[in-house]
């Protein structure tokens, strides 16, 4: 039995009314997860040592081992003063804190003297097949990675999971590593959305082929639009990662420069998914309307046939049906029987004639 195509679901627009009015750097939280309570957790590390602990964010900086490196988890984007808060003891520019509490801000890196920040969105399939898209913002300082999300799913287990390997090459290199790290996770799951997609448009190839209905039809658009804004959020991090690379910021070393530069290959490689998906997204409504067409045709071209066959008997149907008094075929005893096989001679020979004529 087919897979039913995966519904997808994207956030809606909250921009239009929250932030009129508001002064260039408030930090207005613009989202649809108003409840969500703000909760922080760390993990800090270095090659022997690995600890966690949850903090309140007006103890969070003392907590913080300048000795180990910190991997601080900041969950729930709603308590502006809370945010607000974790910013000035982390002296975060009010400009960085509206984006990060703005869950439909465009993915960006900006660099700051002693701290580089970047926002970007995860894309992943709950357990029920549904594409979630959520809101993420790292901060690189020196030792310490800030990750700001809306809620706790995230695709950062595989991040933790190498934490809390001993032997990981994670634990012996710097903050700038981990932010790689949780970065190429981010690229990696792309490729999950990805494969859904192309399911989606084979699923949907396959019905266009056999059973094309209206429902159809409304499936592609929906595909269509669902690419659109899926592409608005993964195409800029191809530029991003680039910007990454090419930064002169003492927060970056060489040697992780050289990872992001096949995180980079990925995201080329996921560009060109991308543009490809767009492509074939609008092939199948193309497929669909001539589709529709032929099955329009091979409906006109029966009706044809019927009609070709009928004209001949409705000519001669129409001639002995004449109120005429002196028609010589209307005093044979068995002229009825005689037109009756006129009538199937002249239409089975009329079939005969298009099916040679490959009409039929």
């Amino acid at each position: 039995m087919p897979k039913k195509p995966t519904k997808i679901k994207l956030p809606k627009s909250f921009r239009s009314k929250s932030k009129l009015g508001k002064a260039p750097g408030a930090i207005n939280y613009v989202g649809a997860r108003k409840e969500q309570l703000t909760q922080i957790a760390a993990i800090e590390y270095n090659d022997s040592i690995l600890e966690g602990f949850e903090s309140h964010y007006s103890d969070l900086k003392e907590r913080i081992s300048p000795e180990l490196t910190s991997f601080v988890n900041i969950v729930g984007l709603a308590e502006e003063s809370t945010i607000d808060a974790i910013g000035k003891s982390f002296g975060l520019n009010n400009l960085l804190l509206e984006d990060l509490v703005d869950t439909l801000q465009r993915p960006k890196v900006d660099e700051f003297d002693k701290h580089i920040f970047g926002v970007f969105k995860m894309l992943y399939l709950n357990p029920k097949d549904e594409l979630i898209i959520e809101h993420v913002a790292l901060v690189l300082m020196e030792g310490v990675v800030l990750v700001f999300q809306e809620t706790k799913d995230d695709v950062f287990d595989g991040v933790k999971n190498r934490i809390a390997q001993k032997f990981g090459r994670i634990r012996s290199r710097g903050a700038d590593y981990l932010y790689f790290a949780l970065i190429d996770a981010i690229v990696d799951n792309y490729y999950v959305v990805l494969d859904e997609m192309r399911d989606r448009i084979e699923l949907l190839e396959e019905e266009v082929y056999e059973r094309p209905t209206e429902e159809t039809a409304k499936k592609i658009q929906l595909l269509k639009k669902e690419i659109i804004r899926i592409r608005k959020w993964i195409f800029p991090v191809k530029d991003l990662i680039s910007r990454l690379i090419e930064t002169e910021h003492s927060l970056f070393t060489k040697d992780t420069k050289l990872f992001l530069k096949d995180t980079l290959d990925h995201c080329i490689e996921i560009n060109e998914d991308l543009t490809l998906n767009r492509e074939m997204s609008t092939s199948l409504m193309e497929m669909y309307m001539t589709s529709v067409s032929n099955k329009m045709n091979e409906v006109m071209k029966v009706l044809t046939v019927i009609a070709a066959i009928f004209i001949p008997l409705t000519f001669l149907a129409g001639i002995y049906g004449m109120n005429f008094e002196y028609m010589p075929e209307l005093q044979y005893r068995n002229g009825y029987f005689i037109l009756w096989g006129v009538f199937l001679l002249v239409g089975i020979g009329l079939l005969i004639f298009f099916k040679r004529k490959g009409w039929l």
